[in-house]
Formats: structure tokens, C-alpha cells, sequence
């Protein structure tokens, strides 16, 4: 039998790590509960989780803080960040920093299996010994886009990309020269039930395009379409 997926709570309440840790473990999850990012760093140190449930607001480093450290460092682990409020601010700045993705409090616990769940499948995480999706790889400009290991390289070297940004990418890359809506490309990324709002997808994009672009400011690759949306261009011309 596979091994249960490894998820670490963050949170400053011990009310609500008891309340998840609970909830968590009757879902099948191995859960681990931790206080602040101190505790986290440490144990980050030996061991390493399938995803981060990770407050915003923590005493000491907060959870912005926390998650721009491990993606300034390379590290790609799924964090899904928790805001005390609905605050649209509080998730762009999240999914600007490279969350996977967020849920505000108050919430339902099963709303947050769900999100867990999400996000573990965008970042392809399967049961060991399940066979992995066979899909041919995405080549354009110096990049080449591996579906079936859910990587990026450029001229051969890996790119650190979070499982949000690829889960956009290939959703982007499978449909070229072909504009895609705002509201089409959180269904593809994200799924039909996400409430991703196109506020959050255009940060997304500008992640990528700063990720991906060699000027961010003059895309080659995602490119604007006016009043709709965005299209995918693989060999970098300018479309008509």
C-alpha cells in the first residue's frame, strides 16, 4: 500500500492545529502540527512534507515572510496559505509570492480537503508505484515542458516552477495560437469548481511571464489579447 500524504499545519491556535489535525488524520492524511516558522525551518531541515498548511498571520516570521524564503531558496514545496480574511490583497499577495493556493478563514474542513487535494493532483503527486500520465513534452524557445514528470527546463537546466504556475503553463502550452479566456483558463488550470477570480489569474500570469520572458514587460510567449484574455505563442511572433 502507498504511503499517506505527509501534511504540516502552521498555526499559532492550538484550538484549530487540534481541530486539523484531527479532521486531517480521518481523511487519511499523516499530519503533523507545528506553532511558527521556527518550528518549521527546523524541521524542514530533516524531514520534508507533501504540502504546508500555512497561517498568514504567525508570531515572529509571518507566513508571507515564511513562503518567500522558500521560494527565493528554490524551493518548490505545495504550500497552501490560510488568510484570517477574504481580503483579495491578502490572496494576490499569496499567489504573488508563489502559494499554490489560499483559503480564508472561517472555513469548512471539508473545504480544505478539497483545496488539498487540488492542489496535490496539480503538483502530481501519486500513490508510489501508480503509472504516471504518458504526454509528449512541449518544446518553445530555449524551454521544454515535461507533462508526465511536471517539469521545466531551459536549455536543459531545471527551472523551479510552483505547481499553480505549471498547472497555467501546460494549460496554456496544450492550446497554441488559440486565445483563451480568463474565465477558460482557471477552468483548465484550476479546475470548473475553483474560485479563482481573474484578479488572482493575471498575478499567475505575470508570474510566469517573469519566469518564462526574457522582458516581462514585452511578452513573447503569453501574450495579451485585448478585452479577453491571453494566447500562447510558441515561437515568439508577434500575432496579427
Amino acid at each position: 500500500m502507498s504511503r499517506p500524504h505527509r501534511i504540516w499545519v502552521v498555526d499559532d491556535d492550538p484550538e484549530i492545529r487540534q481541530l486539523l489535525a484531527t479532521y486531517l488524520g480521518e481523511q487519511g492524511y499523516d499530519v503533523r502540527t507545528l506553532a511558527d516558522g521556527r518550528q518549521l525551518t527546523a524541521r524542514l531541515e530533516s524531514q520534508r512534507p507533501d504540502l504546508v498548511v500555512l497561517d498568514l498571520m504567525l508570531p515572529g516570521d509571518d507566513g508571507l515572510t515564511l513562503l518567500r524564503r522558500l521560494r527565493d531558496g528554490g524551493d518548490d514545496l505545495p504550500v497552501l496559505m490560510l488568510t484570517a480574511r477574504g481580503d483579495a490583497v491578502d490572496r494576490i499577495i499569496g499567489l504573488e509570492q508563489g502559494a499554490d493556493d489560499y483559503l480564508a478563514k472561517p472555513f469548512l474542513p471539508r473545504e480544505l480537503t478539497a483545496r488539498i487535494e487540488a492542489v496535490l493532483r496539480r503538483r502530481g503527486l501519486q500513490p508510489a508505484g501508480a503509472p504516471l500520465a504518458m504526454a509528449e513534452r512541449i518544446r518553445f524557445g530555449r524551454w521544454d515542458l515535461d507533462p508526465s514528470a511536471r517539469s521545466l527546463t531551459r536549455d536543459g537546466e531545471a527551472v523551479t516552477i510552483t505547481s499553480g504556475e505549471f498547472s497555467l503553463l501546460l494549460a496554456l502550452a496544450r492550446h497554441p495560437h488559440q486565445p483563451l479566456s480568463r474565465e477558460r483558463l482557471i477552468e483548465l488550470a484550476r479546475g470548473p469548481a475553483s474560485e479563482t477570480d481573474a484578479r488572482s489569474m493575471d498575478v499567475q500570469i505575470s508570474r510566469l511571464r517573469r519566469l518564462l520572458e526574457d522582458n516581462p514587460s514585452q511578452p513573447r510567449h503569453i501574450q495579451t489579447v485585448w478585452g479577453f484574455g491571453y494566447v500562447f505563442v510558441p515561437d515568439g511572433q508577434a500575432r496579427r
